[in-house]
């Protein structure tokens, strides 16, 4: 799959000498070249893969909200370098106001992948690498790190042309480990969070097995129906597509009912689509958990053959330990 990229452009927030945050913009959109579409595709991918996302709809009517800016943002490139330049002046108060610091080139990029136009914004931080050149020299570069993008939204702007009275056309990336950002970032994009991914999800999945569990399938049909859903979760992941209730439900199995007529009557409550949150295709195919110093995980395959569990003691049988951890044990035995 590839993008059709319209306007891309970069501008950077940095500290001053006094320890406050600046912005500095860039004056000219980037001329479109296979590394700018490249750099798009990534970062689509990217954001796509990204777990606990939120979303909802625009609300603000203020004239300099993020909204307000939007609707006036025009085809050509001056308009997109005017709107690029007031969102990340507003994105820099809004951090001001919330006394955080983000620093960082943030990345606003107009694009089109399949049938759907898109604007995604992102704040990047750089990360160094090694290269070597035509004469053996070895050169430091720094270069964009994708990989860790924690501050993004993307505006469905097709969704948003066509649906906009459903609010759910802009989605945005809610935190990371041990921090909250998704207050500041909330406010800066005037959004109000109608759908979260991450809930929504765990219902489906929840449903799913509840549906499963209702139509008796023995173990290993419910095998094959957990690795045909995880196989769905993957295409959708890779495209950037969102999780269709309709197509799901003609990857399970058909009973007296099917899944669609389940939930209907259930008293899960599932939007018809969502984007797919990528943790899920773990959880279709594996038990984990962690506590109190403990942190198991194996394949949902073995359990009742190699994993026995004893819900009246709250224990776990494990039968063939893994040989890595067995010498662990075994070492630390003979030394005790």
């Amino acid at each position: 799959m590839s993008v059709v990229v319209h306007h891309c452009i970069v501008h950077q927030l940095q500290l001053d000498a006094e320890g406050k945050l600046v912005l500095q913009p860039r004056n000219t959109c980037l001329d479109i070249s296979p590394q700018i579409e490249q750099l798009t595709l990534q970062m689509h991918q990217v954001y796509a893969g990204k777990p606990g996302k939120g979303v909802g709809g625009l609300v603000s009517d203020e004239a300099d909200s993020f909204p307000a800016l939007l609707d006036a943002l025009g085809d050509d490139e001056d308009s997109f370098l005017q709107f690029s330049q007031q969102t990340s002046a507003l994105l820099t108060k809004t951090l001001v106001e919330f006394a955080t610091i983000e620093t960082g080139f943030i990345v606003f990029t107009q694009y089109q992948y399949l049938a759907t136009e898109f604007l995604l914004i992102g704040l990047l931080n750089t990360k160094q690498h090694v290269e070597i050149d035509a004469s053996m020299q070895l050169n430091v570069r720094d270069h964009l790190d994708l990989a860790k993008m924690q501050l993004a939204a993307r505006i469905d702007l097709t969704e948003r042309r066509i649906n906009a009275d459903q609010n759910r056309y802009v989605s945005f990336i809610k935190g990371r480990a041990g921090r909250k950002v998704s207050d500041f970032f909330l406010a800066f994009l005037s959004c109000e969070e109608l759908v979260d991914i991450k809930k929504q999800n765990k219902e489906l999945i929840a449903a799913v097995d509840d549906y499963l569990a209702v139509e008796q399938l023995d173990v290993t049909e419910k095998q094959q129906t957990r690795a045909q859903l995880a196989n769905y979760y993957k295409e959708k992941i890779e495209s950037g597509e969102d999780i269709q209730i309709k197509e799901l439900a003609e990857q399970l199995p058909k009973g007296e009912r099917d899944f669609i007529q389940f939930t209907e009557v259930s008293e899960r409550k599932l939007e018809q689509q969502f984007q797919p949150d990528p943790t899920v295709v773990r959880s279709l195919s594996k038990f984990s958990g962690a506590g109190g110093g403990v942190t198991i995980a194996f394949d949902r395959k073995l359990l009742g053959e190699r994993v026995q569990y004893d819900p009246h003691s709250d224990t776990l049988l494990i039968k063939g330990v893994p040989p890595n951890l067995k010498d662990q044990l075994n070492k630390a035995n003979s030394n005790s």
